[in-house]
Order: structure tokens, then sequence, then C-alpha cells
């Protein structure tokens, strides 16, 4: 297992500095399988996938595409275009097709009354209310179509590949897909992004109109630290989640589809969530400032340089790994002058392709510039 990171000086060639994790090959992660169809389980910190099944192939998200919803309306939110003590109306559209007189998941809001924008959300996010998405998308961007044009923007704006949204719902339309790991990068985004408006999602029972639903999330019932996020169904896309749990500092992040019944669905997320917080565990390798190693400079004022942490390093590795860990330091030298430190960095909020630790950076010391 790898991590490593190409950073161009400002004022210099390449310099390339690599932090290597060897792990001996029976000391590694023990196996998992599951029923779902596509899986993928992402440490939130380091980015690291503790696994992957099918985790590229696009697939009708269901009503876990809500979460792009909740998160469009967040920026907004965010930037002052809506409040959330604003009313929306409820246009007949709305009621016709999420509301009580449809098929589907439904908020039961009424036609031509007023929903304030904190109640619409909860109706999203604890409902499930297709009524409550259009609503948001009619009275925030004028049609549903506009709304969703946003979303598509944004979705890519904030690292969603592979996917492309016909509506606000997440019911059934051609074309309307996302990839489990995508649903991962977006979950990893809104917990970050809107930590302000991430406790609806752990928020058990919402009541409106006399009418008392309570959180579809399975895990939320469980003693494991969920605290969000979006389940979804339909007969194409079958029973799916995508949710997130904390214990003590970790947090993961994971996304299921395609089980066949809601108890596949409890029964493997909660298999898959225990696996990734038993199975790894995260090391902080080194603090930020923390001289690594000594590199030789070609043509500068001074002969080495210290090679230091720009961030805190830390990696999620299998907890049977840990005694025969290895950290080596390569670096292509010696290094050309003039060399600067690096910015301090943020972790990715796209996840690796495969399980590996976190991308690392090292800098020279600020003292030592040449």
């Amino acid at each position: 297992m790898y991590s490593s990171l190409f950073r161009r000086c400002t004022a210099g060639p390449v310099l390339l500095l690599i932090l290597t994790l060897a792990l001996a090959a029976p000391r590694t992660a023990a196996a998992f399988e599951t029923l779902a169809r596509e899986a993928i389980l992402v440490d939130m910190t380091t980015g690291a996938v503790l696994f992957e099944k099918n985790a590229d192939t696009p697939m009708p998200p269901a009503s876990m595409s809500k979460i792009m919803t909740a998160y469009l309306l967040f920026t907004k939110l965010r930037d002052g275009k809506i409040k959330l003590d604003d009313t929306l109306p409820v246009t007949e559209n709305a009621w016709r097709k999420g509301g009580c007189v449809s098929d589907g998941s439904t908020m039961c809001l009424k036609l031509d009354e007023r929903a304030k924008v904190e109640d619409l959300i909860r109706g999203v996010i604890l409902q499930s209310g297709n009524d409550a998405c259009i609503v948001i998308a009619e009275g925030v961007a004028g049609s549903e179509e506009a709304y969703v044009a946003e979303m598509n923007k944004l979705a890519k704006e904030i690292g969603l590949k592979d996917s492309v949204f016909r509506n606000v719902t997440g019911l059934p339309d051609s074309g309307h897909v996302m990839t489990a790991r995508d649903l991962t990068v977006l979950a990893r985004r809104l917990i970050t992004d809107f930590p302000q408006y991430y406790d609806y999602y752990s928020e058990k029972s919402f009541t409106y109109n006399g009418i008392k639903q309570g959180n579809r999330n399975p895990l939320l019932y469980k003693n494991i630290g969920a605290d969000g996020l979006k389940t979804g169904h339909t007969k194409e896309a079958g029973y799916g989640l995508t949710a997130s749990a904390k214990q003590g500092d970790r947090r993961l992040i994971m996304v299921v589809t395609g089980l066949p019944s809601m108890q596949a669905r409890a029964e493997e997320s909660e298999r898959l969530m225990d696996y990734g917080f038993r199975t790894f565990e995260n090391v902080a390798l080194l603090k930020a400032g923390d001289t690594v190693e000594t590199a030789q400079v070609w043509l500068g004022k001074q002969d080495t340089v210290p090679l230091q942490a720009a961030q805190d390093i830390v990696v999620t590795v299998p907890r049977q790994g840990l005694a025969e860990m290895k950290v080596a330091v390569v670096y292509d030298g010696p290094v050309p002058a003039p060399i600067e430190r690096a910015p301090g960095s943020v972790p990715s909020t796209s996840p690796p392709r495969a399980f590996q630790p976190s991308p690392i950076r090292l800098s020279p010391a600020p003292t030592l510039l040449s």
C-alpha cells in the first residue's frame, strides 16, 4: 500500500516525495463479502477505501439522490439566497406528483399551503418526501428542471464524476444515475461543508400536518454511532442506504445498494460498518512540522534542507498489519534550488480508487529556503 504526492515547486523543477507504508502480505485485512449489488466503505478523514464492490457502476440511486437535492439547498442557505423560516408554496404539480395522492414517499403537504423551508428540509431528509423536494425546487429555482440543472452543474464542481440528475426526487427516470463512489464523495462534502445542517440527518422522527413519520435509516437505531444519511428504494434500484457513523475520532461513510429487502439493507449495512471499525484503524504518523528526512540541495545556498510534514499525516491501516508496518521516505534528489515550503493541504474530497492511506505532503523547512 502506497501513498505519494507529486509537488511542483513555485520556482524549480518537480520535487517528488514518497512516504511508503509496507504491510506484510499475510497481515492484510480479512476478506469481506456482501449481498449488495454495489457497495463501498470509506474513511472520512483519510479517504481510504476499506471495501468496494462495483463502486463505479452507474445505477439508479432512488431517494439517495435527495442528498444532492439537499446539498444544493444548503448552498443557497449558506449564500443567503433563502432562509430557514421562509415559506414556499405547495403547487398543484408538487401535490399531484409527490403528495398524498401519489404512490411514492410523501411529506403529505396540502395543496396551496405554504411550508417553511426548515420543515421541508425535514420532509426531505426524514420522510423522503417527493412533494417536499418539488416544492423546494419550484420555490427556489422556479421549476424542477431549473433546479436539476443547478444540481448537475454543482455536482461536477464538487467532484461527482459519474452522476447525472434528471429530477429532484430520485424517482425512476431514464439517465438518472449515480455511482456508489460518487455518493461517498457527496456525503463527505455535505458533512464537511454544512455541519450546521447535518444534525437533521440524525433526527429519528418528524410530524407534519398531524402525520408522524420515522427516519428510515436503520443504522440510527443501532448502537454503532450512526448519524446519517439517506435510504433509497425503487423496484429498479432495490433497497439502498448511504450512511455515516462515528466512533471515537473515526468516521466512516458507507453506501450499499441493490438489496432485496429492508431487512437485508439493515443487516448488510450494519455488517459492513462494523467491519470497517473492527478491522481498520487510523494511525498518526507525523505531526505538522515534524522533520522526517534531510534532502541534499543542488546549487543552493546550503547543502541540505530538512523535509517536514506540511500537515498532520494520518493513514488508515488494517489492525493486524500494525506490527509489521514500515515507513520509508524517498525523494528525487538532489533537490534543485530554489526551494519553497508547500502550503498546507486539506484531505481530498474524492476517495482514492483503491484502499490506500491518504495523500501525503512533505515540504522543506521554512527557515532553510535556498
